[in-house]
């Protein structure tokens, strides 16, 4: 039997090292603009942000000991350019300084300073069947810095809360901190790829540690962890950056001419087990073609479908009706016994070609693949199995009960969208979050949505097993406020229908990708205004997070739009508490205040 051998690399604390180099090891780091800087200190390495200090590293490197004295180095300027089919922005590009430090033989930092954030990764050579060790990484995070922070769970669902402490010191990215008035850092990672786990953070103190999930595989040649990322800048700053795609690797998909985002009509929301029943699945095939919605989906249990009809039926009957149908699988790495199937179709490689080659020969365009078993490298190799071979037969693809995106929606622009948030599902399931949501829905644009596609399932007019108590006007602009390639609208087909024509029609245009996002206002929490753009038409959209009504000074919209006067504007707002909706039209000279209820909100849809 060969026996395991454990690499050791160098480099406990890159500090140290630096501290013994010479004066040009200790090279002050810039990003091109001047804006971040990063600078060695008596306590590890600190990034400002405008002169002031917002993050400190005090640990980087390996477990292991080290004799080298490595030299920080300028390794040129490093440029991002690239096109996205979904996402907060269709083309996008950014700009980094990269600088290198040799930290023993065979193990380097790779450090990039973007104008808009931070990214760095190890990097190794001349492995021969060895297994990574523990990564020292470790973010100082003081004790009062306001933060919205999740634990960690495998399924990355609950709430961002200003919490310092939980049950087992393990946290989720992304974490969102504001070190300094006005000026935020997200933490999270990106470019998982093949023998890599993603990581979360366990702390002790004020000492926040990124800890790598299992990985026990033996490696030989080269090999690199993922990006450790942090965005820095105003609450803009990090709302719009497309850092996490940005040093994602490049899409690897030759022809990537059938994949289109849409909006899906969705079942489970209301009758969690109606994908069984072929006469509810038509209704939301019907409630599709009404609404002049690309998809539909089939969700789970579509295996034990009754009254003699199959899956095969449903998806005729969508076709026929220009409804291009989804369709539903277990993983079977997570949630099995007890759970619903299709089981054990993928897992296998020849069984899920043969899978995937049967979705795609009778019509289905995309699968959605639900309760993974956390982030060990085991779980990371499945996902890019998973896109892979859907890419092959033309499929796109929604991880449920997933980890969060990590920059594969760049690199495989078939995964349209990603669970990993506590979403409206959770009316199915308890209480809390019918007085929760409205803050927690308050949150997710600066926490969780910022690294990728959010499959939070949006607006319910109607009420599930649990009611909610967010205004109508506030569900509607979840659909604007949430990215997601893959749009799902929660609600039963006879609530969206019963709303009025305006409302059906806003469903029957809303786009699902997106060619610029502007945040116009907000903070976490309390309410936000998000502005996005598809082709020349603006849509606009604003919740309000609290229990008081909010007043919205809108004077410098037109100014932040580059929107004409005369420019026609759509409004859906609230109306008092006996009528779901006001809905009148305006010109951008028009808008001045917007008033929100108590969780409520609105969206403007300004056409140029």
């Amino acid at each position: 039997m060969q026996q395991r051998s454990t690499l050791h690399f160098a480099a406990v604390m890159l500090l140290t090292a630096l501290l013994a180099a010479p004066c040009a090891a200790r090279t002050k780091m810039r990003s091109p603009n001047g804006r971040l800087t990063m600078t060695t200190e008596a306590d590890g390495l600190r990034l400002h942000c405008n002169g002031q200090p917002v993050l400190d590293i005090t640990r980087m490197g390996y477990d292991s000991e080290w004799s080298a004295t490595p030299e920080l180095k300028a390794n040129g300027r490093v440029t991002a350019d690239y096109r996205m089919l979904s996402g907060k922005r269709q083309h996008c590009t950014n700009r980094a300084n990269e600088y290198i430090a040799k930290l023993s033989p065979r193990l380097t930092l790779r450090l990039r300073l973007y104008d808009d954030g931070l990214a760095f990764r190890y990097e190794l050579c001349g492995l021969a069947h060895e297994c990574v060790t523990p990564e020292y990484t470790t973010y100082h995070i003081a004790e009062g810095t306001q933060r919205w922070m999740m634990p960690w769970s495998d399924g990355y669902e609950g709430f961002y809360a200003p919490a310092t402490t939980c049950a087992d010191g393990r946290w989720a990215f992304p974490a969102l901190l504001q070190p300094a008035e006005g000026t935020f850092v997200l933490l999270t990672e990106a470019g998982i790829e093949r023998h890599r786990s993603a990581a979360s953070m366990h702390n002790k103190g004020e000492d926040f540690n990124v800890v790598a999930d299992r990985n026990e595989l033996l490696l030989t040649g080269d090999w690199s962890s993922p990006w450790r990322v942090a965005i820095v800048g105003s609450l803009a700053d990090v709302v719009e950056s497309t850092l996490v795609t940005d040093v994602a690797p490049a899409c690897r998909l030759t022809d990537t001419s059938w994949i289109e985002p849409g909006v899906v009509s969705w079942v489970y929301w209301a009758y969690n087990h109606g994908s069984n029943d072929y006469n509810i699945i038509k209704q939301y095939v019907d409630l599709a073609a009404t609404l002049h919605l690309p998809y539909v989906l089939i969700d789970a249990e579509w295996d034990e479908m009754r009254d003699g009809k199959t899956i095969e039926d449903a998806v005729r009957y969508a076709r026929e009706r220009g409804v291009r149908p989804l369709i539903w699988y277990n993983s079977c790495m997570g949630w099995i016994n007890g759970a619903p199937g299709p089981k054990f179709r993928l897992n296998v490689p020849e069984k899920r070609e043969r899978e995937f080659a049967w979705c795609d020969s009778i019509g289905v365009a995309g699968v959605k693949i639900d309760f993974f078993g956390g982030d060990d490298v085991r779980n990371m190799n499945y996902c890019i199995d998973l896109l892979e071979c859907a890419a092959r037969h033309h499929l796109t693809v929604n991880f449920h009960g997933a980890t969060v995106p990590r920059g594969w929606q760049r690199t495989y622009p078939n995964l349209m969208s990603t669970e990993g948030v506590y979403g409206a599902e959770w009316y199915n399931n308890v209480p809390t979050f019918t007085t929760r949501a409205a803050a927690h829905n308050a949150t997710l644009p600066f926490t969780r949505n910022v690294i990728g596609p959010m499959d939070y399932t949006p607006c319910a007019f109607s009420d599930s097993q649990h009611p909610h108590i967010t205004t109508h006007a506030h569900e509607l602009a979840l659909t604007v406020l949430y990215e997601s390639g893959l749009q799902h609208l929660a609600d039963r087909p006879e609530s969206l229908l019963a709303q009025p024509q305006q409302v059906q029609d806003f469903f029957s245009n809303l786009p699902a990708a997106w060619d610029e996002t502007r945040l116009v206002s907000g903070y976490p929490g309390r309410d936000v205004v998000m502005a996005r753009r598809s082709g020349t038409t603006w849509y606009v959209a604003g919740i309000n997070g609290t229990e008081q009504p909010l007043d919205l000074d809108l004077t410098g919209l037109k100014k932040t739009l580059r929107a004409k006067k005369s420019a026609q504007c759509q409004l859906f707002l609230d109306a008092d508490e006996d009528r779901a909706w006001q809905l009148r039209t305006a010109t951008v000279a028009d808008l001045t205040t917007i008033h929100m209820r108590a969780r409520g909100g609105f969206v403007i849809v300004i056409r140029q």
